[in-house]
């Protein structure tokens, strides 16, 4: 595993550059199944993501329970499809679509995809992953996204002493409108350091408030022991999961929205512990995702060990372009090569 916990080491030293910040927003099969599945990801129209509607697309909930027999990819566990999970609201995007989604911050061309490249350059790059992935899967429309690391952890205290940097609104603003080009939905990411998910969480009310905006959570830099973000692999425990979930489902009754998408970041046992007690809830989708980097086989082993064991609802896949192929075979999976590994098959996949 000192693959991965070296993630760690690579986005802390990549953080260091974002300490000139502004803080400023720290107050506010069959062919008839293929075909009714299109027919389900066409509720919403591309370009009317970010709208608010008096009614989503009703669930099918035949379509819905044969789609989560597929993704299970004939496993034999018993543990895929989960049981007893609750049926999600109107206008859910999962299982319907699969989620490709380009990882990083505008700050910053070291931290993922999303800052590397000019934006043009990154979205038409998306578009290209997006194709690849349909091809790849042609049941399965794909929904491409956006994932902003909106609060940072980094190497120094600030004046709080709490290692993180909270991103100005004015980038959340630019990342929503460079969703809009491509149709994308966001996700808005958190990396608490000496903070905490009660404190950084509500501060983005406002952009929650939005259907096409989602939640990501990063338990690698959640320090509830005081070490500084970087030193040693974090953890967040199903308490910490079922608040947010709480939170964003309070969101969804609120503002009347489709269920939002919370994606869960793991490559190691600790990094979530008590995975039983993790609340399923009609408003939310809880997605696990493999954040590990590596070679093909430390990558699978990962996925297998602390995503398909310990099941929660759905999965998700995290590839990075750089960090995966640093060693032998020096080979970065394909989506083909990813859905003939795993089962259940990645519903969320991750370029950083």
């Amino acid at each position: 595993m000192k693959h991965f916990f070296l993630s760690a080491s690579v986005l802390f030293l990549s953080i260091t550059l974002l300490t000139s910040c502004d803080q400023s927003n720290g107050t506010s099969k069959p062919d008839s199944k293929q075909s009714a599945k299109a027919d389900s990801a066409k509720g919403e129209t591309e370009d009317s993501l970010s709208e608010v509607k008096s009614s989503y697309p009703p669930l099918d909930k035949k379509l819905y329970d044969s789609l989560l027999v597929f993704n299970a990819h004939g496993d034999t566990t018993g543990r895929w499809p989960v049981k007893n999970t609750p049926y999600p609201l109107n206008g859910a995007i999962l299982p319907f679509k699969r989620v490709v989604a380009f990882y990083g911050n505008l700050y910053s061309k070291k931290m993922g995809i999303l800052g590397e490249l000019p934006p043009k350059e990154m979205l038409a790059k998306l578009k290209g992953e997006v194709k690849h992935w349909e091809k790849a899967d042609p049941k399965t429309p794909v929904q491409p996204a956006l994932h902003y690391i909106a609060v940072v952890a980094q190497g120094d205290g600030g004046k709080d002493g709490k290692y993180r940097y909270r991103m100005p609104f004015k980038q959340i603003d630019s990342v929503l409108v460079l969703a809009k080009k491509a149709h994308a939905i966001v996700f808005l990411d958190v990396q608490v350091a000496l903070s905490n998910i009660q404190a950084e969480l509500p501060l983005f009310e406002k952009y929650l408030a939005m259907p096409q905006v989602h939640f990501g959570m990063d338990p690698e830099f959640s320090m509830k022991d005081g070490s500084k973000p970087g030193k040693k692999i974090g953890t967040y425990d199903a308490a910490d999961i079922n608040y947010v979930s709480g939170y964003l489902a309070s969101m969804v009754k609120k503002y009347n929205l489709p269920p939002k998408i919370l994606v869960v970041h793991r490559f190691t046992k600790k990094m979530v512990t008590n995975y039983k007690n993790i609340k399923l809830r009609k408003e939310v989708q809880v997605v696990m995702d493999m954040d590990g980097w590596g070679e093909p086989d430390l990558k699978t082993g990962t996925y297998r060990y602390f995503i398909n064991q310990e099941p929660v609802q759905f999965t998700g896949f995290k590839l990075f372009y750089k960090n995966d192929i640093k060693k032998k075979p020096f080979h970065m999976l394909t989506p083909e090569e990813v859905l003939s590994r795993y089962k259940p098959y990645p519903i969320y996949i991750q370029y950083q």
